[in-house]
């Protein structure tokens, strides 16, 4: 009796964790379907009312980073709705300031809608595939975003919009971390933080079981539930790395291996 109880409980937990996975697919390609929808609609109806509107520039756009801020954090809502995920923010005190250097991990391909829907005033660097995008480029113009041109002129407009009170939002790895969970990150990041003299404020960003990541395609859902957990950092002094006459290479050098330690180290700790 007990075996045929058991063999009856068994089959009803792979039919249930096996519909749950079906679910969450589905959710997912909506959630997918959704944001592409919510960004041709920005595109086509709301960022060109606002343009006819608002004719300051500066009002604009940031007019534009608002609509963009709320409507990320209606979507965060939506896929937990939806049961695609959910998520535990702490630390979020931390970001009522301005002129925030603020970098991150970048362990899913959702994480920058995360910070951009909590972030007040912020600004981000665009790729040019992005930029170009039918479905991201009328939000992205709008808003004024960094596009990814490189070099010292990339530098310079990170500076300036730190300058007039931005948060900037920067995922010093460049890309999705691997599927090994390696992290290494690359020196534009601290080159920013080094030539401005700005303080780094660390975002941990931990999600499990793991999701989105790179190479992975959006169909292949874990077997539970995606859990988000987003904690912002006690800011890093830049001054601990520019003391003692050391140069901008060598210092954004150290601060780049020592943030690359920080976010590593963050992760294991919170293994």
């Amino acid at each position: 009796m007990h075996r045929v109880e058991n063999k009856v409980g068994n089959k009803l937990a792979l039919w249930r964790a096996g519909a749950s996975v079906a679910w969450r697919t589905v959710a997912t390609a909506f959630s997918f379907a959704a944001f592409g929808l919510g960004g041709l609609v920005l595109r086509v109806l709301v960022f060109p009312l606002l343009h006819l509107l608002v004719w300051r520039r500066e009002a604009r756009t940031a007019g534009a980073r608002a609509i963009i801020r709320w409507s990320f954090r209606f979507y965060i809502g939506l896929m937990r709705c939806v049961g695609v995920l959910r998520y535990d923010l702490r630390g979020l005190e931390k970001l009522e300031r301005g002129g925030l250097l603020i970098l991150a991990n970048h362990p899913t391909l959702i994480d920058t809608i995360f910070l951009m829907a909590y972030v007040k005033q912020a600004d981000c660097i665009v790729k040019s595939d992005l930029w170009n995008n039918p479905f991201t480029r009328g939000p992205v113009r709008a808003a004024g975003y960094i596009n990814n041109t490189g070099g010292a002129e990339l530098v310079d407009a990170c500076l300036v919009s730190l300058a007039r009170g931005n948060n900037l939002i920067i995922f010093p790895e460049g890309t999705r971390t691997p599927c090994s969970g390696e992290i290494v990150l690359k020196r534009g990041a601290a080159n920013i933080a080094v030539r401005g003299q700005r303080d780094v404020t660390p975002v941990l960003i931990r999600c499990l079981p793991k999701t989105l990541g790179k190479g992975e395609p959006w169909w292949r859902v874990p077997a539970r539930r995606a859990h988000f957990e987003i904690t912002v950092q006690d800011d890093l002094a830049i001054g601990e790395f520019t003391g003692g006459g050391a140069s901008d290479v060598m210092a954004a050098r150290t601060l780049t291996n020592h943030l690359q330690h920080y976010f590593s180290g963050k992760q294991e700790q919170h293994a």
